[in-house]
């Protein structure tokens, strides 16, 4: 049961009446903090271990950096932060879960808010009200199902055939970017940011979010086989190309989740592929985790960079586990680094331009 009348409309406005805000590494200085962290113990020495890591894959020339991101990151403030990566060439790719991109990032890009809320509430008003909770975050079910619907819209005006995630958000900055006038909002969008870079972002699980109730509906629509799908194995196969180009690879990863698991096999299946391209793969030359998950159940959100070597994913050298909310640690490790400077003497790499124009 709904809520209908002004009443109701009035009640809605009354609980989203809070915009949540995101994060500006620029506004802050974290150097001087992470340097005395790093003369402490526990959770800030790691932090500081990371924040130094970090900076050496910006001051790697020969690296390239992929940032996998999972769990409610941008609802939660921080889509700034990695808006401002992008921006200053500090990430050359993203792999992400679906959420992230499309049903915080391309949801905000359309106008729409995310609001602060409250875990000590009535779960059964809101869902009354549509409205959904992340937590203590607040989002109006109404407006994500227009963020649903048009993701739809894109793929029906899209040439039916499968693209792989990446190729599909391309295809998303492009509407942003050609509808910017009418969706001021996605000035500040990732996504937006990432297509105008040439910053691919995959979405290995790309089903599961609102691109995915898209689909389903332009599915639907379409009896015939005349229809968009996404290919994940295209997926893998072009973050593959990228470590076979790559001369040394970087991991930053908040969180843990499929997007930490795509990137870390990428070097698997660079080697499986390297006797078709006569070409020396390495493993991740560098690698950092922000994460509260825990190794003891053997899951992979809590598995140590250290057993990733096991594998054949991670050389041990360069790497450091940060057991800390990414609310809290993401926000000190980017600014360190943002203010640091390394990232100054970057260029952009623009894998999309070299995964269109790649033969082998």
């Amino acid at each position: 049961m709904k809520f209908e009348g002004k009443n109701a409309e009035k009640e809605r406005k009354e609980i989203l009446d809070r915009e949540l805000r995101h994060i500006d590494i620029e506004k802050f200085n974290a150097v001087p903090l992470i340097e005395e962290f790093e003369n402490a113990a526990f959770q800030a020495r790691n932090l500081a271990t990371a924040a130094k890591i970090y900076e050496k894959m910006l001051a790697d020339k020969d690296c390239s950096v992929i940032l996998c991101l999972a769990g409610s990151l941008f609802s939660a403030g921080l889509k700034k932060i990695v808006y401002d990566l992008v921006k200053h060439n500090m990430v050359d790719a993203i792999v992400s879960t679906g959420a992230i991109i499309v049903d915080q990032d391309f949801f905000e890009a359309l106008g729409f808010k995310h609001y602060v809320g409250t875990p000590l509430t009535d779960d059964e008003m809101l869902r009354k009200h549509s409205i959904d909770r992340i937590y203590d975050t607040y989002i109006n079910e109404e407006e994500l199902r227009i963020c649903d619907e048009t993701i739809a819209k894109i793929a029906d005006e899209l040439k039916p055939k499968p693209y792989s995630s990446r190729e599909f958000i391309i295809e998303i900055g492009k509407f942003l970017d050609k509808f910017k006038q009418q969706y001021p909002a996605a000035e500040n969008s990732v996504v937006l940011e990432c297509y105008k870079k040439g910053v691919p972002i995959f979405v290995p699980a790309f089903s599961d979010c609102s691109a995915g109730f898209g689909l389903i509906e332009h599915q639907f629509k379409r009896k015939n086989n005349e229809k968009v799908s996404i290919d994940s194995a295209k997926d893998f196969l072009e973050l593959t190309k990228i470590k076979l180009d790559a001369n040394e690879t970087g991991l930053v990863m908040i969180g843990g989740g499929v997007p930490k698991n795509f990137a870390q096999d990428m070097t698997v299946a660079a080697e499986i592929l390297s006797e078709f391209v006569h070409k020396e793969v390495k493993m991740h030359k560098y690698a950092i985790q922000i994460t509260v998950a825990d190794e003891r159940d053997g899951g992979l959100s809590g598995s140590t960079l250290k057993e990733a070597l096991s594998w054949g994913k991670v050389d041990d050298k360069y790497t450091q586990m940060v057991y800390c909310e990414a609310t809290i640690a993401f926000p000190l490790l980017a600014s360190y680094v943002y203010h640091k400077g390394a990232w100054k003497n970057r260029k952009a790499k623009n894998y999309n331009k070299f995964l269109s124009e790649v033969n082998f």
